[in-house]
């Protein structure tokens, strides 16, 4: 099936090549930004990517390149496109061996596709291996194989606990207090019992969200380290049924409204003072500015709960490798601009200042620049890096394959509807009927 799949694309690319030079309705790019196409003599480098707010930061990166590098200037032609457009053209383009570009995102879930049989992207092992024991290594081996590293990750993305401290205090409840799941239970019941908010919301369309991170925490995945699909194992078992009993049994918590905590339903109902807490990644932050204003120092961070005393309070979710394409013409440079954009001190810190993102490079997490005072730690308080701190080795590698977004699909469409909104399945029965659905698509 694989074979016949990169034959379609294979044939696919030749027809747009044929058709006038791979299609320029579909080569057109939402966003351009051109930085150093006034300095004489600069190299071009070419930058895909999906998410136009990652542009901000390679430009803030080509300007100070440019200055710290006058004679090696670059002209870096950064270009944002539509998710789905720009991974399926990169797809086509490492294919046929025409029309990559020299530097390029590569959404985590989609990563696995880019590494079947010999990649066809650069070894950044040069510019890692240095700095190996001062960054997170788990978000790096979700982009390598075989012992090679291909992508530079943007952040940690480390999922910890958002909450409400009007309602904590209303009812009672020292948030340092919870230690534990057992704990967060317990605290629920004070939050029913004294307020008019629930403890928590369970998503039924954003897994990312409580079940894949509670997953994560306690060291396994939907697949194990070898590929071959787990979740039906009992630990995904248990979980499932632990989310379930939170909203039916314990009765602290509620599904999410608008079935994810993305969204403007959802966003209304925090603003309002609905619900106590929120499981998300640090990257989550910039949701909180941008669409529940009103909570402004009432949200304090604090790590995930754990499963048992002792036991892991985080995990890494979501996330984007940055690439260098084995087209580009420009190899040492590509290579060295990405390393300098992610990897080096200034380029980490811009992460955080830039993006509002926690970088992976864990170093950097105490310097002054990370520390000064900005809109994130006006809203949350300034104790955010010294929970990142806390908790940055017990982030757990995920185990992603090509057919993760198959387990994805499943979960979001029909697991959780049917154990979590319906109630028509018990966990068991949902999770080892979606393991026979998947793996008869692995076995096509």
């Amino acid at each position: 099936m694989k074979k016949f799949y990169l034959l379609i694309l294979l044939i696919i690319s030749t027809l747009l090549v044929a058709c006038g030079g791979g299609g320029d309705e579909e080569a057109q790019a939402d966003e351009t930004s051109v930085i150093g196409d006034d300095i004489e003599g600069a190299t071009e480098l070419t930058y895909w990517t999906f998410a136009t707010q990652h542009v901000d930061l390679f430009e803030e990166s080509a300007k100070r390149w440019n200055e710290e590098n006058p004679d090696n200037p670059i002209k870096l032609v950064a270009e944002a496109y539509p998710f789905d457009q720009m991974h399926n053209n990169l797809l086509l383009s490492l294919q046929s061996g025409k029309g990559a570009p020299d530097i390029v995102d590569i959404e985590l879930g989609r990563f696995a596709n880019y590494l079947q049989g010999e990649p066809q992207l650069e070894s950044m092992n040069e510019y890692v291996e240095p700095i190996i024991n001062q960054v997170v290594d788990s978000r790096f081996e979700i982009y390598a194989k075989d012992g090679e590293y291909y992508g530079i990750p943007t952040h940690v993305g480390a999922t910890v606990m958002y909450y409400n401290t009007e309602i904590m205090d209303e009812a009672g409840v020292d948030i340092d207090s919870i230690k534990t799941w057992d704990d967060f239970i317990n605290a629920g019941k004070e939050v029913v019992a004294n307020t008019d908010s629930v403890m928590w919301n369970v998503s039924t369309t954003d897994w990312l969200m409580d079940y894949w991170p509670m997953i994560s925490q306690q060291d396994t995945d939907m697949f194990d380290e070898n590929g071959n699909l787990i979740m039906d194992s009992q630990t995904h078992i248990d979980t499932l049924q632990f989310l379930q009993d939170v909203i039916y049994e314990h009765e602290i918590a509620e599904l999410t409204p608008g079935g994810m905590n993305q969204s403007e339903e959802f966003y209304g109902y925090m603003s309002e003072g609905k619900s106590a807490s929120i499981l998300a990644p640090i990257w989550y932050m910039g949701r909180f500015l941008d669409n529940m204003p009103e909570l402004e120092g009432k949200i304090a961070i604090r790590p995930m709960p754990a499963w048992e005393e002792g036991g892991d309070r985080s995990a890494g979710m979501g996330g984007t490798g940055t690439v260098v394409t084995n087209q580009t013409e420009e190899v040492e440079l590509a290579k060295e601009f990405l390393a300098y954009t992610k990897l080096s001190e200034e380029g980490s810190q811009d992460l955080w200042t830039v993006l509002g993102f926690d970088p992976p490079r864990w170093d950097v997490w105490e310097s002054e620049a990370v520390r000064e005072n900005n809109k994130y730690y006006q809203y949350f308080g300034d104790n955010i890096f010294d929970v990142l701190l806390d908790v940055r080795e017990e982030i757990n590698v995920l185990n992603i394959t090509e057919y993760t977004p198959d387990v994805v699909t499943e979960y979001n469409t029909n697991v959780a509807e049917n154990v979590l909104r319906q109630q028509a399945q018990t966990p068991e029965e949902a999770l080892k009927q979606a393991s026979e659905t998947i793996k008869s698509s692995m076995n096509e």
